[in-house]
């Protein structure tokens, strides 16, 4: 018998050791609570059943209230955003179309169709950095599973999934700015390519959409799509792109009854089709072989998207930074999200480590120098903005002369393109030492570089502290010393890149030093073809802050960063000033400023200038930004924005009336909001 109550106690007790107990109980110890229970049958059974009575009250106790982090509350809000945003994408497709205040606009290509308007000149469209898709044909054993797969563009899944995989696989190699060994990531071909970015985000789709409606399809419309990351020669040794583009326009040309082709870059494929137009009639080797007259043959009609021909100030935050106005916002008001020593997860770092491998980014650098973005006093755009709202340009409505009216309070030194420090960016140039006195090479590295602290290599692990010292020391940079800048804080990148562009402008461009390819995207420093019947459009947004120039400041010291510099978004202006968040704004389309989308336009290539031996017309087409008025309205219709403008309709109505053959005449010349004509005139150039 006492062999089995032994068992008992062994099978039933044991397990109930850690159940609760009332506050008596908790002060006595198990062998004492044993002793007040006797062991036989009755008194045992009353123990056993207390204790199996008191052991759910466990699951009932309080647990400590876990501690909440900032990080919950930004997962929990952007999980909260995106839900919501989901869920009324989803009602919005379930109710009927033909619901009261549901029903979109007539399209423009349904509207023109019935008026008569019918495909005639073939299309080819040239997408722009970024936005076009590319696809894996060979990698590394971590990205088993992806062959064909889109690594660009598309769901971007593979960023989650294996995210340091996937910047490997869009990195090019750091010395010849081509594939690493054993990466191969194409280009994806046709129209897919760049119709849309991601799911429900458009880029070509509605043009695409609107030109199939008045008749055009795969016969006679065509995606140039490329890799662009690459230098623009490179896509042609390559991958033969430019060969490919000059067959298909040969082709469509022949196929639809010898009509001329109308082309239609958007942003940096504005500067390769530039590119494009001089490699082909140039000789073999390094040309096509077309000779003079291909363009004047085959181009009817260039009409040019938010075109940056003389470069974007963006891309001297991302060279410097990896930022924009916008990620020094998120970095402001979230450090956590992007420095490395709260979460570790390095990201300007790792953006910067593969952008710095992409040759294109260096077209995109501003171009002219001080002549055309002005110096250390003066700039063209002095007098050019009103940002007393500090969101949206004050829109005065048209003047007499068809332009936009600005309130002028205050001048802005906009040629500073880079100043260390609001100070710098505003005082007059004789309160520090002038650039121009500065030695070309100066800030080369004067003693062993310091090692980075970080995991992640940037180029700035190779740079001293004299030469860091040294950038802030000089406190500004405009277009003429800035390149001197870039050439000390990414020495691979510029060496790479600086064999296949070029910044400068021309004294004469005669001199066979031109006939390089490396000139052939820079349109101060080459000739128009001569094709004296076609016709270049500048088509881009106004009305938006456009980021000009910057303040930037040395990161927070006494952290480990692999990045010394960070736009200052504590340098703001005055209520009726231009700067925010360390950012200068001008008039532009968000991302291109006027200045660069339209001066050749309206100036550079006007008439018969040096620029334009033929004298090819050039018409400017401004679009007036409005904001969409809802939800429903999507990215609005009426959009002036750098990539929204794809689903403008009065610019896709220009578009479907060039393509089927209208003249400038009939689409009624130039039409223009902004003071890209005063700011102009103010450019001495000599043409």
């Amino acid at each position: 018998m006492a062999s089995v109550l032994r068992f008992r106690k062994l099978c039933f007790l044991e397990p109930a050791k850690c159940s609760s107990y009332d506050e008596k109980i908790k002060k006595t110890d198990k062998k004492q609570l044993f002793e007040t229970h006797k062991i036989d049958g009755k008194n045992y059974e009353s123990a056993n059943v207390s204790l199996l009575e008191e052991k759910p009250n466990k699951q009932h106790q309080r647990r400590p209230p876990k501690e909440w982090k900032c990080i919950d509350s930004c997962c929990w809000t952007i999980g909260l955003l995106c839900t919501l945003w989901w869920l009324l994408l989803f009602v919005y497709h379930c109710l009927p179309a033909n619901l009261p205040g549901l029903q979109p606009p007539e399209p423009p290509g349904a509207r023109l169709k019935r008026s008569g308007v019918t495909a005639l000149h073939p299309v080819v469209m040239v997408p722009g950095i970024v936005t076009g898709g590319l696809e894996l044909w060979e990698g590394r054993p971590c990205s088993d599973g992806l062959f064909r797969q889109r690594l660009w563009g598309g769901s971007f899944t593979e960023i989650f999934k294996r995210p340091m995989c996937w910047l490997e696989h869009l990195s090019l190699d750091n010395e010849t700015g081509l594939d690493p060994p054993g990466i191969r990531v194409r280009a994806v071909p046709g129209l897919v390519a760049a119709d849309y970015f991601a799911p429900g985000y458009f880029v070509w789709a509605i043009l695409i959409e609107n030109l199939a409606r008045i008749g055009y399809e795969g016969k006679n419309m065509y995606m140039a799509a490329y890799d662009w990351r690459l230098s623009f020669q490179n896509t042609e040794t390559r991958d033969q792109t430019l060969s490919r583009l000059k067959s298909k326009i040969e082709l469509m040309y022949a196929t639809n009854g010898y009509k001329k082709v109308v082309v239609v870059p958007h942003s940096m494929g504005v500067l390769y089709f530039l590119h494009f137009m001089k490699w082909v009639e140039a000789p073999p080797p390094m040309g096509g072989g077309g000779g003079p007259g291909w363009c004047a043959k085959h181009i009817k009609s260039i009409m040019n998207i938010g075109p940056a021909f003389l470069g974007v100030p963006k891309a001297v935050g991302n060279i410097l930074s990896a930022e924009s106005k916008d990620v020094a916002f998120i970095r402001a008001m979230a450090p956590g999200l992007l420095d490395s020593e709260i979460l570790g997860l390095q990201t300007l770092e790792h953006v910067m480590r593969v952008s710095r491998t992409w040759d294109s980014i260096i077209s995109l650098v501003p171009k002219g120098g001080e002549t055309i973005w002005g110096n250390l006093d003066w700039s063209p755009e002095d007098h050019a903005c009103d940002s007393a709202t500090h969101r949206q340009f004050d829109m005065k409505g048209n003047d007499t002369d068809g332009r936009r009216g600005f309130q002028v309070h205050e001048s802005t030194k906009y040629g500073r393109i880079v100043s260390f420090g609001k100070p710098a960016s505003e005082v007059h140039s004789s309160e520090f030492p002038s650039l121009r006195s500065q030695k070309k090479g100066s800030l080369h590295n004067a003693t062993p570089p310091v090692a980075s602290c970080g995991k992640v290599w940037t180029e700035y692990d190779d740079l001293s502290r004299e030469t860091i010292s040294k950038v802030f020391e000089n406190k500004a940079y405009t277009a003429g010393t800035l390149l001197d800048l870039l050439r000390t804080i990414a020495p691979k990148m510029m060496r790479r890149a600086e064999a296949h562009f070029s910044h400068g402008i021309a004294d004469d461009l005669d001199d066979p030093k031109y006939n390089d390819y490396k000139y052939w995207s820079n349109p101060l420093e080459t000739k128009l073809p001569e094709a004296p019947d076609m016709e270049i459009y500048c088509l881009y947004g106004v009305g938006i802050p456009t980021e000009r120039s910057y303040v930037y400041k040395e990161s927070p010291p006494g952290r480990c960063k692999s990045i010394p510099l960070q736009i200052d978004s504590s340098a703001d202006g005055n209520k009726n000033g231009c700067l925010k968040g360390g950012v200068y704004f001008v008039d532009g389309d968000e991302s291109v400023p006027v200045l660069s989308a339209g001066f050749m336009c309206a100036k550079g290539w006007r008439g018969k200038t040096r620029f334009n031996p033929s004298g090819i017309a050039t018409y400017v087409r401004e679009y007036k930004h409005k904001a969409p008025a809802n939800l429903l309205e999507g990215r609005g219709l009426e959009s002036g924005a750098h990539v929204d403008i794809m689903g403008n309709v009065a610019l896709i109505e220009d578009i479907l009336r060039v393509v089927a053959g209208a003249s400038s005449v009939e689409l009624g010349g130039d039409k223009i909001y902004s003071d890209i004509m005063k700011m102009s005139e103010k450019i001495n150039v000599r043409l």
